[in-house]
């Protein structure tokens, strides 16, 4: 399936001077798979090392201190030839520090060794930082790359005009349905892939399964085995923290008695390493909109909302007649189309209890609001009010209906969030 990553790999591979490249994102996203491929397509041949269990070619690379013997260690253990600028060597689910420091030789100097590293910890970048090496994260499939996936791409224009142009989008129903089926299914590439071409719900499950549990194993790395336990109790009481009404994370839910002290490190390391993504409240709207959240009071969303539609215990009947459950998927959705898209989440809570779904700052310094409601008739005033108080020159509605702009809010449909990378 196309990724919009590979348009990076290319600039990348053609770079002049170009640096180990290290993709990092958590499991099941497609980092391997990508990697593969865009080697199958644009090198003469791949050779990839999976470091675990790899202990003998590990112990050898990390002596290597010259580019010319880690080429030659590479290339007798895979028992092929490194070509110049015609071979790709991928060593995948890389944690060891050691090994990224000699991989850095070849970052210091000018050269003609294609090299992508892949890990799942996000953490492990603290590590590896320096400036030689890339980096590129690499999330789930947004809607975007979905439709392409199933052979829509023509929709995508349609929708891309109608954000451009606040335009009514002339399919705005049938983009829904797509949309709502994008929700149920994720952006995990092998759940993408099993909806599309067998569509048994069985099988669907069973890779939630898999994905939730290579979760925990890696939720498993850390050294402290209170930690893990920890993690595990925090990530299964996700799904009930974005069930209740007030979305605010509360530690009672995960256990009774449960404080932030217990469990600050093991939210910490769940956020950080992209399992989950945390939003915060703002103190005040002032730029920047970082310096301004507040650390005590936070909600919490999954990294994918297939994964949430499963811990959810949902099927497709409850999906599409509660609404309830399919505002909580959308709201989650949204979370991750503006990850995706570079944005650090917050929202907004006034003393009179006006709520702001997300505050955004674009990259000239724009903070704009981001209000989620069903239907443009929505009488909420939180946002008019919002934009009065804080002067605000761009506020956005996403809601289930078409695209227009009214009394000077854009309305933009839940399926197009994926646009809001366009907005300065």
């Amino acid at each position: 399936m196309e990724r919009k990553i590979f348009q990076f790999l290319q600039h990348w591979k053609n770079e002049d001077f170009r640096k180990p490249l290290v993709i990092y994102g958590s499991k099941q996203v497609g980092k391997t798979y990508t990697a593969l491929k865009f080697g199958e397509f644009n090198y003469k041949n791949t050779i990839y090392i999976d470091i675990t269990n790899n202990y003998e070619f590990v112990l050898c690379l990390k002596k290597e201190k010259t580019i010319d013997a880690m080429i030659n260690l590479v290339g007798n253990y895979a028992k092929d030839v490194v070509l110049k600028n015609e071979t790709l060597i991928i060593l995948d689910n890389v944690n060891d520090i050691d090994i990224v420091n000699s991989i850095k030789t070849f970052g210091k100097f000018k050269n003609d060794y294609h090299i992508i590293i892949i890990t799942s910890l996000k953490e492990n970048l603290s590590k590896f930082k320096g400036v030689e090496l890339q980096f590129k994260a690499m999330m789930p499939m947004d809607f975007e790359e979905y439709l392409i996936a199933i052979g829509k791409s023509e929709l995508l224009d349609f929708i891309k005009l109608s954000f451009k142009n606040n335009t009514k989008m002339p399919f705005h129903s049938l983009a829904m349905e797509y949309f709502d089926n994008f929700v149920v299914t994720g952006g995990m590439p092998e759940a993408v892939y099993s909806s599309l071409n067998d569509g048994n719900l069985l099988i669907l499950n069973s890779i939630f399964d898999k994905i939730l549990d290579s979760y925990k194993k890696e939720m498993a790395s850390q050294d402290n085995l209170i930690d893990i336990t920890r993690s595990y109790e925090v990530y299964d009481s996700i799904h009930l923290q974005l069930e209740k009404s007030n979305k605010k994370f509360q530690y009672g839910l995960i256990k009774d008695g449960g404080r932030s002290k217990e469990y600050e490190k093991s939210i910490n390391f769940l956020h950080n390493n992209g399992f989950i993504y945390k939003c915060y409240k703002l103190l005040d709207v002032k730029s920047p909109l970082v310096s301004f959240k507040d650390k005590d009071n936070f909600k919490v969303y999954f990294n994918d909302s297939g994964l949430l539609y499963k811990r959810m215990h949902l099927n497709r009947k409850i999906f599409d007649s509660n609404f309830n459950f399919k505002w909580i998927l959308y709201e989650n959705s949204v979370a991750i189309s503006l990850i995706n898209n570079g944005y650090t989440l917050q929202y907004y809570q006034s003393d009179g209890k006006a709520f702001i779904d997300f505050v955004i700052q674009t990259r000239t310094g724009n903070i704009v609001p981001i209000e989620l409601v069903p239907y443009i008739k929505n009488k909420s005033k939180a946002l008019p009010l919002f934009v009065e108080k804080y002067g605000i020159k761009e506020a956005i509605r996403v809601t289930q209906d078409n695209f227009c702009v009214k009394k000077g809010i854009r309305y933009i449909p839940f399926y197009a969030t994926f646009c809001l990378n366009e907005i300065i």
